[in-house]
């Protein structure tokens, strides 16, 4: 899981933000969250990310990953993508994920 901090990735934006969560039309995301394109995470599906550092909803992403969030209560981590080059604090990622991870027992890990 270490191993991926600090490598850039790139894929594509899934659900833009402002956009609505599919099933729970009641969140909203703050963020860009898409997927790695061709890498497969614990629940066989395309790895999930958080991309931090646009001023608004993207199609594509190419970010160094700087975070990782390892839920203990699921199948997948998700990785934290920085596109505007800059590291934020843990308190600054864990604010903007916390409207999705909340629900979620887990830690970041740098």
């Amino acid at each position: 899981m270490k191993s991926v901090i600090g490598e850039t990735v790139s894929g594509v934006i899934d659900r833009p933000a402002g956009s609505r969560h599919p099933r729970y039309p009641d969140m909203i995301y703050p963020v860009n969250y898409g997927y790695v394109q061709g890498v497969f995470a614990g629940d066989g599906l395309e790895q999930d990310v958080y991309v931090l550092g646009a001023d608004g909803p993207l199609e594509r992403f190419e970010g160094k990953v700087i975070a990782v969030y390892h839920r203990f209560n699921d199948a997948e981590d998700k990785w934290i993508v920085s596109i505007d080059g800059a590291d934020r604090s843990d308190a600054e990622i864990l604010r903007a994920i916390s409207f999705q991870e909340q629900y979620f027992d887990g830690e970041l890990i740098r």
